[in-house]
């Protein structure tokens, strides 16, 4: 089971530093419409929390030791609201934040939740932070990162409410997709008695890609 959890993880993160990139065709398309476009901006919305790896992968980690529903929707809750106001937001006052920078950030995310899944902020200073504080914070900060990356298509002003809102509820949709897959393999990961083992490996793991990611950015930025 580790060994399968450890390839998906891997290639998931293969394509992690393209996960944002608006592609050609899609760009184009949205460059070249006006007005509302409800179902185009739907899709754009489910396409990018499908491919963006590095959100799945925070996702992924914050719901790790979650088992009731209750409290997994509590911290997905505070995800979304933390990414939906940033990236309206930053979208509607076209404030964005330096790719590079923003994507580094959410690479630390992921860092930051595997090390609290591992205990390590116990262990190492003696404290455990608000778990539910740092999803919503972190929330704020992968939403500049949508935003970031919307601003790159060049939305058209006309129509532009209706449009985010649609990007929005497709992001929504996108998350709840990825989420009812990866409950499904919790759920029958958790049910193995390796489980508490191969979690340890799983976030050690977790945390490298996390600094890959940090890393492949920071070098970006350090070249562009």
């Amino acid at each position: 089971m580790v060994l399968l959890a450890t390839i998906a993880i891997t290639l998931l993160w293969a394509e992690a530093a393209l996960a944002h990139a608006v592609t050609l065709g899609d760009k184009g398309y949205i460059q070249e419409i006006t007005g509302p476009q409800i179902i185009p901006f739907l899709y754009l919305g489910a396409k990018h929390m499908v491919t963006g790896y590095d959100h799945i992968l925070f996702l992924f980690g914050v719901i790790f030791f979650l088992y009731g529903m209750k409290e997994i929707g509590i911290y997905v809750t505070l995800f979304a609201i933390g990414h939906s106001t940033t990236m309206l937001a930053g979208v509607w006052f076209n404030f964005g934040i330096n790719s590079y920078i923003i994507d580094a950030i959410i690479g630390f995310s992921v860092v930051y939740k595997a090390l609290d899944n591992l205990g390590a902020f116990q262990r190492w200073f003696g404290v455990q932070p608000n778990t539910k504080a740092a999803t919503l914070i972190f929330g704020f900060l992968h939403g500049f990162g949508l935003s970031s990356k919307i601003l790159d298509y060049d939305i058209s002003p006309d129509g532009l409410l209706v449009n985010l809102l649609a990007f929005n509820v497709g992001v929504e949709i996108g998350q709840l997709t990825a989420l009812a897959a990866i409950l499904v393999f919790m759920n029958r990961w958790r049910a193995m008695p390796a489980f508490g083992r191969q979690a340890y490996t799983v976030n050690v793991i977790m945390m490298g890609l996390g600094f890959y990611l940090m890393g492949f950015q920071l070098i970006g930025l350090a070249m562009a």
